[in-house]
């Protein structure tokens, strides 16, 4: 029998943002309900909200306020075009690619398109006019080498050279992974180094 149930967009996938959304929406609802609930029936059991439930209450809705910051911060993300992806996708090949990525550092924080990698190379792209891109490339190649990808990252704002730039990456992949040495992660046994990569570079983003 057919499997019918709608699976998660994974973090780094296109359509993320839209399913985080509702994914934290639900959550959100979840965790106000159950003490909202307790302090509505309480109110009219007593007759009054002067109660030891309604102290309650407030301590158990800071869970779900917690959770509405998150909300929120989703909520303020614009998904990815999706004649974007496609036209990206076209160029992308056997690429490790991460798509609807928004990094959050100290000081900025910045939204990425997409982002290619392949050996010690990693190249993203932002139809952002805003984004810092010398910033976001900076600060993610410095959270990847210390992790222990001496990678170098780059970032473009003009659509065209990023494709170009995929494309090249695609033909030269076998010298670009050529002489790097790579001891699997214990903790992700099934990914290779460019996955280790890409996984790094999601955890620094929303």
């Amino acid at each position: 029998m057919k499997d019918t149930r709608k699976r998660k967009t994974k973090k780094g996938n296109f359509g993320y943002f839209n399913s985080e959304k509702k994914r934290r929406l639900l959550i959100t609802a979840g965790l106000f309900s159950l003490p909202l609930l307790i302090f509505f029936v309480a109110w009219a059991v007593n007759g009054t909200r002067m109660t030891v439930w309604t102290v309650l209450t407030v301590v158990g809705c800071l869970p779900g306020c917690k959770s509405m910051v998150s909300l929120i911060m989703i909520l303020l993300r614009h998904p990815m075009d999706e004649k974007l992806y496609k036209e990206i996708r076209k160029h992308a090949g056997d690429l490790v690619m991460s798509y609807e990525m928004y990094m959050t550092f100290y000081e900025k924080s910045g939204y990425l398109d997409a982002v290619a990698v392949c050996g010690n190379t990693v190249v993203g792209y932002t139809s952002d006019p805003k984004a810092d891109i010398a910033y976001l490339a900076e600060q993610s190649q410095k959270i990847i080498r210390k992790n222990g990808y001496k990678v170098d990252v780059k970032i473009l704002r003009d659509l065209k050279p990023y494709l170009e730039r995929l494309d090249s990456m695609n033909e030269h992949k076998e010298s670009l992974r050529n002489g790097i040495k790579f001891t699997p992660d214990e903790r992700y046994p099934d990914l290779s180094r460019e996955e280790l990569i890409k996984h790094t570079i999601l955890a620094i983003c929303l």
